[in-house]
């Protein structure tokens, strides 16, 4: 498995229509891939220093390595099924850069008597070549079904920039996007430095920003 930075994370999701506008985080935690840590075993009694740690995981009886969820996290994955739920994974590579996105949507709330929409989305880069590239910028371009289309520009990703090498392979992030619009798109490039100085543009795969009906409670629909 290959060493993944990121920034120090926390996960986001919406108060209740009650507290319109409110954005909370439970910090230290961030999204992961299934494959990079499932099934998870260590010998130690508690491996991750975290104050949710003994709350969320506990050890499995019939075998002292491996970790199963607590009650108390399965309550809360109950809770918040719908920000949790993965829609769909999308990867595309360029020039050896492999770029991963996971959109989430979060729901709903209203900002000045106008609907909101709200998704989050994981970013992942792996450079799966041998030659060292950095990011240097990002281009953007959010399409919302009411006809709109933004483009945002900008110098790295999250205030950094990152460097990935064969030693540090892999960095990932998350950031947010919200319409007006029940439904969107986005897509986009990432502008990748050589060390010799020369670049390239990596494309971002194109993934849809899809909604889900909700309760007046805020849960989703199920079929």
């Amino acid at each position: 498995m290959p060493f993944v930075r990121a920034q120090t994370e926390q996960v986001t999701f919406l108060g209740s229509q009650e507290n319109k506008g409110s954005l909370y985080a439970v910090p230290g935690l961030d999204y992961v891939s299934h494959e990079d840590i499932m099934p998870y075993t260590n010998t130690d009694k508690q491996p991750i220093q975290h104050e949710l740690f003994d709350r969320f995981l506990q050890h499995n009886p019939n075998h002292n390595s491996t970790f199963t969820p607590s009650d108390t996290l399965l309550a809360w994955q109950q809770r918040n099924n719908m920000w949790l739920e993965l829609s769909d994974v999308h990867r595309e590579s360029t020039e050896n850069i492999r770029v991963t996105v996971i959109p989430f949507y979060m729901g709903c709330r209203e900002s000045q008597d106008t609907p909101m929409y709200w998704w989050r989305y994981c970013i992942r880069l792996e450079n799966r070549g041998k030659e060292t590239v950095q990011l240097r910028e990002r281009h953007w371009r959010i399409f919302s079904i009411k006809g709109t289309l933004e483009t945002v520009r900008g110098r790295g990703v999250i205030g950094q920039e990152p460097v990935l090498s064969e030693t540090q392979p892999a960095f990932q992030y998350s950031s947010h996007v919200s319409l007006q619009a029940k439904t969107g798109h986005m897509w986009g490039t990432f502008k990748m430095e050589r060390q010799n100085g020369t670049s390239f543009e990596c494309r971002i795969p194109p993934f849809s920003l899809e909604s889900k009906e909700e309760y007046p409670g805020g849960n989703t629909f199920t079929d």
